[in-house]
């Protein structure tokens, strides 16, 4: 028995494999998130002890965003302090004279400056450490000599070292990732007690992992002294899931299209392998450790509809969230969202029940868009597809930010599209879009816990180097020295390695940034070159053939088996000829009729004729006039038009 549960702002997602099949469940996120957790796992356990827990968590993200973390100290060299208050002088709103870069996490007082012939940190009186040496990638020894001062004059809190959490060129982001990891560590260790203590020590579950930001599983320990690896630990899952469902399909162009309740994730996969991004800004604060590359819009289901002060209708990103929730929900909500929207056009049952935890309530959903319809002189109808197009109009700006914009044409590919909501909005993006076809896999509503099944065990690590011309005998060095480091954390984590994935990250000599590509053992300086100057093309529209190239940075990635395969995922057999309703609904061209079928009636070779409105526990999907769906033979449905 395999449990993989993922954190979303309204919902938590479980789904619990054995040998003969998927049970899944979705409970309202609580404010402690092992509590939920907690709730819906002995739920689908019925007291059989679970083997392997795998955790998808915003417990880091949201002590960030909210403020949360530890007080922290930064350890750095004189004259450097104030190193991650300059950060890079960009602004972050180029005409917005008001919009200022977030709060530094560590305040001027907390910053230590000491030279080299230091002889005792003075007493730190913060809960944790950030210790990041200008050249600290280069001069691990020294950051270590620091941690044996603290201990030895009795600081007990954690102590993060840039040589260890990102040994890498460029004291600003490697800065800023140690001092992010050392804000997190406190809050995030804290909370992977607790649910340690909550799930493994009560013998409900046997061994814990927590998903990376990059697309793999890393030990609960492990993820305690690292939380910046797991910032972005639950969208990975719907990626991971949606390179492996494509590759069964034999779709080479996706883009996977995550909507819950308080945002909406994409991200493109090519042949099967989605962009790793070896820098991305959380909450404004820079992180230099490795993420899948999704982009993330305030889009959801529970995002709040609202008025400006040109008296334009805009959605989001402000979202309801799970308490009180859209209106529809019947918990206190009045203001109106995505949600209620869907409601009130008849795309969402008046009578459902989400998740079999929530009952929706048609009146209040209404009430709650009564007032933008009044303000905007429209029907309440008219209102909500209007919020409806806004909604789908950010999320369609989120696909040609993974696609137009990072040189690739969505037109021929298929959208793969889950959360709660993804069904409902899937085909008025791709059909606006250009793109194939949209796939709804099966389980959709818990896509993203179901991909934590599917992901392998992971270590990341680099190391800076600069290298230019032919001889590429030192990054063949490094390269064996990085797999040795990878490997052998997997074997320390009680994982074997299944396999090794090298990338160099190359510039044009005097370039300020680097692209990553693909690198083999015996390659050879011109392999290197070309790949990157297909790739600079790619990215950017053009290459410089003629330049030449120089090799900043290795990085090895080892990867263990996953848990599971998507060819080993029990099928769930239909349960015989679909039965179906009639509903009244808002469809694309105003009023009409819609068929109304429950998803778990549809057996393999199923023809969906739209206006079709499927249904399911977890989400609901809308095929709309002019589309057609099949059900594939693992379940998935396939809509085109």
């Amino acid at each position: 028995m395999i449990l993989g549960a993922d954190v979303g702002g309204t919902f938590t997602d479980l789904v619990l494999v054995d040998a003969n099949a998927i049970t899944t469940v979705k409970v309202l996120t609580t404010a402690v998130q092992s509590d939920g957790i907690a709730t819906g796992a002995e739920t689908l356990a019925a007291g059989t002890p679970i083997n392997l827990f795998i955790h998808g968590t915003t417990v880091a993200t949201n002590a960030l965003l909210e403020g949360k973390g530890a007080r922290t100290a930064l350890i750095t060299d004189v004259g450097f302090e104030d190193v991650i208050e300059i950060a890079r002088q960009d602004r972050p709103s180029l005409y917005d004279s008001y919009h200022d870069r977030p709060r530094p996490l560590v305040s001027r007082d907390d910053r230590i400056g000491v030279d080299r012939d230091f002889a005792a940190v003075i007493e730190i009186e913060a809960e944790a450490v950030a210790v990041a040496f200008v050249n600290g990638h280069e001069e691990p020894d020294r950051e270590r000599a620091i941690l044996e001062s603290l201990r030895e004059h009795g600081f007990e809190g954690p102590v993060s070292l840039s040589s260890v959490v990102a040994p890498e060129f460029r004291e600003y982001e490697r800065t800023s990732t140690t001092v992010l990891n050392a804000y997190l560590t406190p809050s995030s260790a804290h909370y992977l007690a607790s649910l340690d203590a909550t799930l493994v020590e009560s013998g409900l579950v046997r061994k814990m992992s927590l998903m990376r930001s990059s697309g793999g599983l890393i030990s609960a320990s492990d993820a305690a002294a690292l939380p910046a690896s797991i910032l972005l630990s639950g969208p990975a899952g719907g990626v991971i899931a949606t390179a492996a469902f494509a590759g069964a399909h034999g779709n080479r162009r996706v883009v996977s299209f995550d909507m819950g309740g308080t945002s909406t994730d994409v991200c493109r996969i090519d042949e099967g392998v989605f962009d790793i991004s070896y820098q991305r800004t959380i909450g404004g604060y820079e992180c230099r450790l490795p993420s899948v590359g999704i982009h993330t819009v305030g889009a959801g289901g529970g995002s709040i509809a609202w008025i400006d002060a040109g008296g334009s209708l805009r959605v989001g990103p402000q979202s309801a969230g799970a308490e009180p929730g859209p209106a529809c929900y019947g918990k206190g909500g009045s203001r109106a969202t995505v949600s209620d929207a869907n409601v009130v056009l008849g795309r969402i049952a008046p009578d459902a029940s989400l998740g079999g935890s929530v009952s929706i309530d048609f009146n209040s959903a209404v009430a709650a868009i009564e007032p933008l319809a009044e303000t905007l002189g429209l029907p309440i109808e008219e209102t909500a597809v209007g919020i409806i197009a806004i909604a789908e109009d950010v999320m369609g700006g989120a696909i040609r930010k993974v696609s137009i914009e990072e040189g690739t044409d969505p037109r021929g590919a298929h959208l793969y599209a889950f959360g709660g909501a993804g069904g409902l909005h899937a085909t008025s993006l791709a059909r606006t879009l250009g793109m194939a076809g949209v796939v709804i896999p099966p389980h959709g509503g818990v896509f993203s816990a179901l991909g934590l099944l599917l992901a392998p065990p992971r270590s990341d690590v680099a190391q800076s180097v600069f290298v230019t011309g032919t001889d590429l005998s030192q990054i063949e060095g490094v390269a064996s020295a990085l797999t040795a480091n990878a490997s052998q954390a997997l074997a320390d984590a009680g994982h074997g390695v299944d396999r090794i994935e090298l990338v160099v990250d190359v510039r044009y000599l005097g370039q300020s940034h680097e692209i990553g590509v693909l690198f083999g053992m015996g390659d050879s300086s011109e392999d290197v070159a070309v790949r990157f100057h297909e790739a600079h093309e790619r990215r950017n529209g053009f290459a410089r053939p003629d330049d030449p190239v120089e090799i900043v940075t290795v990085r090895c990635t080892a990867f263990g088996r996953p848990s599971l395969t998507i060819d080993e995922l029990p099928q769930t057999p239909a349960r015989g000829q679909a039965p179906f309703t009639m509903r009244t609904i808002w469809g694309r061209t105003g009023l009409t009729q819609a068929v109304v079928v429950n998803r778990n009636d549809l057996g393999v070779g199923a023809v969906i004729t739209g206006p079709t409105i499927v249904e399911e526990d977890e989400a609901t999907t809308f095929v709309g006039e002019g589309e057609s769906g099949v059900v594939a033979p693992d379940g998935s449905i396939e809509v085109t038009w």
